[in-house]
């Protein structure tokens, strides 16, 4: 595939938008891409380097690309190298799952208009710096092609630029695809989609995995032959400035307004992701000093560290060197810029529940009184935090989706809800769309340290949790599911259901199955009990564990995994010591005496239980 540019050409109108141009310059430059067919024969056949495919595919095929699914996601192994993983996410995976969602943009768009036709629906695509990207972007290309769409490749983006681009004016794409595993290994990939309003949610998209799945079974060729070509495009230039407006106008720098970083040295870690683009065409044009970054040059490999601000290594190398530099702040971006996760002036790594408290504390300045949404894995203390700043604190379902829908609903039924956000790091706000943002959380942060130095105080930004409680023990466990992956998820189902049976019938004395408000545990862990409640995609529960001597002390989580075949188990305590007395319940009054052991890989809690580690 080579890139070959070309003259300019004037940003296509949309028949179904109105005023798509009223308020952007005339002209937007682009270049083709352009894409080579695959050869033909003197038979009038297509070859290529892979087998063609020459029968239909067997039920487990299917199953494969209906797998693929992953929540609002699809992921799976693009490349070989995971010891016991084969590949499934294959070109003409890629293909059909991308033609479905072409076709359902359009058949959405279809609606809007009443039934007439629509013309010129616009896409736009990013990825990331994975290697795998470039042969996969050309199958996503020639599926959304299939399906009647313009696409826009917008190249090396972020998950929160794709959105953006269906948005910000002159742009304003009907539709984005960003493909990325996040903090997967390099031999992972996988798409993200986007509307104008906002992600699609997992029923939409296991939508898209089946209906995909029947392209790829009647299919006869690895890639189609359709070609369309592709325009480039870009936008996170656009975005960059955008971002940039955001931190000019919010902090009103009374002497230096385009530069209102001056004097402030800022870390950037990007893990060697698309998060560099945060240096060089954020902060330094801002007036920052990044000296110190680390990992700012995509690579598909990830040499370093995994992009991940959960991961320790991307913490300590981030903490070092904002500590060797005496910076004002650290900043660790995952693969595709959706997470985040900071590091304060005294070298305190700002992530999960620490994270949270500090956008809450953000949050609560500007909308006193706010609920926020967080999932069920959070800490009694970061309920407390809340509560004592006037705030009031939604516990929902594991998953950064249904957490943020969790907040879309509240803000629906008149409850104000301004920050959604989950321990991994995925956080939204009302103010921006409700999408799950690590740039735009990272400003916001920005703002408030700007902000507490115009206003004279010494403190940093640390300062605003230095009230938090850290819970005494955390502990999380994993248990693999002993099935074939077609049944994985079944017998998923059935052990955590199994779990929440023991508890109701009080076979775990001192367990209790939690609630918050109007989500009940006893529904689905946490699931909304209004009219329409919404879908689950994987069971899970929290139990809060009491005994005599420490009253209410701590709480269990257990949960399917949505990317793998496994159940997480967490757990958290306010006294040393809880963790283990609540794993060596759960293991001889649960798992044991279940026989769920006979469905379930139980060695880490047997570990644990044993010896009090994890590994």
């Amino acid at each position: 595939m080579a890139a070959s540019s070309t003259s300019s050409l004037t940003v296509p109108s949309n028949a179904h938008k109105k005023n798509f141009l009223s308020s952007a310059p005339k002209k937007q430059n682009f270049s083709f891409l352009s894409i080579s067919s695959p050869r033909t024969t003197h038979s009038g056949k297509v070859s290529s380097n892979a087998a063609q495919y020459t029968e239909i595919l067997a039920d487990e095929d299917i199953d494969k690309i209906k797998r693929l699914q992953n929540g609002p996601d699809v992921r799976g192994v693009a490349i070989e190298g995971e010891k016991g993983r084969t590949v499934d996410l294959t070109p003409p995976a890629i293909e059909a799952i991308a033609e479905s969602f072409g076709e359902w943009v359009i058949d959405g768009l279809k609606k809007k208009e009443n039934g007439r036709a629509v013309k010129d629906v616009r896409v736009s695509f990013g990825r990331d710096p994975r290697i795998s990207g470039p042969s996969l972007s050309a199958a996503a290309f020639m599926g959304l092609a299939r399906a009647g769409c313009l696409v826009f490749d917008m190249g090396l983006a972020t998950t929160p630029a794709c959105f953006m681009s269906t948005l910000l004016q002159p742009f304003t794409f009907d539709a984005s695809i960003m493909m990325t595993a996040s903090h997967l290994p390099y031999t992972r990939n996988g798409l993200k989609f986007f509307t104008p309003k906002g992600g699609l949610t997992a029923t939409v998209v296991e939508e898209l995995c089946e209906r995909g799945a029947r392209k790829y079974a009647n299919r006869m060729m690895k890639v189609s032959v359709t070609v369309n070509p592709t325009r480039r495009v870009d936008f996170m230039s656009a975005y960059a400035g955008h971002l940039r407006d955001i931190i000019k106008g919010r902090v009103n720098h009374p002497l230096h307004y385009d530069t209102p970083l001056e004097g402030f040295q800022i870390i950037v870690n990007a893990g060697n992701g698309s998060g560099g683009f945060f240096t060089w065409d954020v902060l330094d044009k801002l007036g920052a000093d990044t000296f110190g970054s680390l990992n700012l040059n995509p690579d598909g490999m990830f040499p370093n560290h995994i992009p991940n601000p959960e991961d320790k290594v991307a913490m300590s190398l981030t903490r070092t060197s904002v500590l060797e530099n005496s910076a004002n702040l650290g900043i660790v971006f995952d693969t595709d810029v959706d997470r985040s996760g900071v590091v304060d002036e005294k070298g305190n790594p700002i992530n999960g529940d620490r994270l949270i408290a500090l956008m809450a504390a953000i949050v609560l300045k500007e909308h006193p009184g706010t609920t926020i949404v967080t999932d069920a894995r959070t800490s009694m203390a970061l309920t407390q935090f809340i509560t004592n700043r006037g705030g009031h604190h939604c516990l929902y379902r594991v998953g950064y989706r249904n957490v943020i829908d969790k907040g879309i609903q509240l803000n629906k039924e008149g409850i104000e809800a301004h920050l959604m956000m989950e321990t991994s790091g995925h956080g939204a706000l009302k103010e921006n769309h409700f999408l799950d943002d690590g740039a735009y959380m990272v400003v916001k942060i920005i703002i408030e340290m700007v902000r507490m130095k115009l206003s004279g105080s010494d403190e940093g930004i640390g300062s605003l949790i230095k009230e938090l409680e850290d819970p005494a023990e955390s502990v999380e466990l994993r248990m693999n599911i002993l099935s074939a992956p077609r049944y994985a998820k079944a017998k998923g189902a059935e052990a955590v259901e199994k779990f929440r049976n023991y508890v109701e019938e009080g076979r775990l004395t001192g367990w209790e199955l939690d609630s918050c408000g109007d989500c009940w545990v006893s529904e689905g862990c946490l699931v909304d009990s209004n009219d329409t409640p919404a879908a689950i995609d994987a069971q899970m529960y929290r139990a809060k564990v009491s005994d005599e001597e420490h009253g209410e002390h701590g709480w269990v989580h257990i949960r399917q995994s949505i990317h793998n075949p496994n159940i997480a188990v967490n757990m958290q305590s306010s006294v040393q010591g809880g963790c283990l007395s609540m794993t060596r319940i759960l293991l001889d009054k649960f798992l044991l005496a279940s026989d769920m052991d006979r469905i379930l890989d139980i060695t880490q809690i047997e570990r644990y239980a044993r010896n009090g580690y994890t590994s």
